[in-house]
């Protein structure tokens, strides 16, 4: 049974009161704000989290591998005055302008898109989703107790020579720095548009991340795609944003990542730290040569769709774009500034997540043909499933990789029939295929053509 939203509160009431009592040193030291958010957002996953998600991680063992993953420290440099503003979101009148020479600013690519009229109306102008996520740069944690702990978990020191383990130690803390460094809550930044126009992004509110819809006086042509930068382009480390229009018809692909484009092992505590933090990123094989063929054939919009907290955004954004079709990529909104959150999100309550954001998608675009590409480690039937009988006709065809190389997962469960027919009832047949095998999917790519 899924908590109710009252519930919900009342979770972080109470683990804010605790953490007051047991850490009020840690609380005056300006630590509120990551309190009061990670209960938010543990709370919020909780109401999301489903049956299955309860038992299987205990079955994998994520509970007790997230109780010993290390703290990464506690963002005492953030000041009160943001810590308490930030929850007065975008209306937040203490908000101020990121400062170059302490924060910097990361802007998320998006898809633009025509509000479609009730009646029948000229073309709409251009909207998009602007979203930028908000951080502190050079807060100095040291951060070697916490790469040790990860190499000893995924079993670095057992293999290799002594190089090899400070190579692996070295990528660990590369990759584990938007983990650690601090968000900046209640900052905004602005940005110059292609026209010229100077527009503000932000305030970052709770999770220091903005959204807001911004519209195009200039006009776009279907596929276009533009690049928006900060005014002062040294706040942006991963550069500029990219902004891609999609008229109202079409194709669109809304694909998962983890173990469906990108081997994750999510099924697995310690699979999920390796390839996240250590190993190579590695594609699933002959996917990238399945995309290119869908998007030759029938030029989609792209959406790639992960549980992922928005802290992988720069390493996942660098991954999508070296093998796959550029597109958007929708991430939890969740500030998560230790490990075991980052386990969380990956395996909590993504049904319901990724249901939301591809109620989100067809709100922007509920003319397009749609093309669901998931897989079986986790809930991608049961969502893409949902998504079928809420919006009748959108989807036209649902792709399910079956998962068997991770030794951790339960296949019997996962990969059985009966898991399949649940997930997608009342579901036509011709409309959802599982496969072991990408080749197997190129004569259903084709025939989508005609749809």
């Amino acid at each position: 049974m899924s908590l109710g939203g009252s519930a919900s509160q009342l979770i972080v009431v109470i683990e804010c009161l605790l953490c007051l009592i047991l850490h009020p040193t840690a609380v005056l030291a300006s630590d509120l704000h990551r309190i009061m958010q990670r209960a938010f957002d543990r709370a919020r996953q909780l109401v999301q989290e489903t049956w299955g998600d309860r038992r299987t991680r205990k079955d994998q063992g994520f509970p007790s591998t997230e109780r010993t993953l290390p703290a990464l420290g506690s963002p005492s440099s953030i000041p009160i005055t943001q810590n308490i503003s930030s929850y007065l979101g975008k209306n937040n009148p203490f908000a101020g302008p990121v400062d170059p020479k302490t924060e910097s600013v990361w802007l998320f690519d998006n898809t633009a898109y025509r509000p479609i009229h009730p009646y029948p109306h000229s073309p709409q102008p251009w909207q998009a989703s602007f979203s930028a996520a908000f951080f502190k740069t050079e807060t100095g944690r040291d951060v070697s107790k916490v790469v040790a702990d990860i190499a000893d978990k995924i079993g670095l020191k057992e293999t290799g020579s002594e190089e090899d383990r400070e190579r692996g130690e070295q990528t660990i803390a590369k990759r584990l720095q938007p983990f650690v460094d601090v968000i900046a809550p209640a900052k905004w930044v602005e940005v110059k548009l292609p026209n010229g126009k100077v527009q503000r992004l932000g305030p970052g509110g709770r999770s220091a991340t903005s959204q807001q819809t911004i519209t195009f006086a200039t006009d776009y042509s279907n596929a276009q795609t533009i690049e928006t930068d900060a005014v002062n382009a040294a706040l942006t480390p991963i550069g500029p944003m990219s902004t891609t229009f999609a008229e109202p018809e079409g194709w669109l692909v809304i694909s998962d990542i983890d173990d469906t484009v990108k081997v994750t092992l999510t099924p697995s505590p310690v699979g999920i730290l390796r390839t996240t933090f250590l190993s190579d990123p590695e594609v699933i094989a002959s996917m990238p040569a399945l995309y290119n063929h869908i998007q030759s054939l029938l030029n989609p919009t792209w959406f790639y769709l992960s549980a992922s907290p928005y802290n992988l955004y720069p390493f996942l954004r660098s991954f999508l774009h070296a093998n796959y079709p550029k597109g958007t990529i929708l991430l939890r909104d969740a500030s998560w500034m230790d490990l075991s959150g980052f386990l969380l999100s990956l395996t909590m309550g993504t049904e319901a997540y990724k249901t939301g954001e591809m109620d989100k998608v067809h709100g922007w675009l509920p003319k397009r043909k749609v093309l669901c590409v998931g897989d079986s480690t986790q809930s991608d039937p049961e969502a893409y499933g949902n998504i079928y009988r809420r919006y009748n006709g959108w989807v036209k065809k649902i792709f399910i990789r079956k998962v068997a190389e991770v030794a951790e997962m339960n296949k019997e469960e996962k990969n059985s029939p009966e898991r399949f027919e649940k997930a997608f009832k009342d579901v036509p047949k011709d409309v959802w295929q599982v496969f072991e095998d990408p080749n197997e999917l190129y004569a259903a790519v084709d025939a989508l053509k005609a749809t």
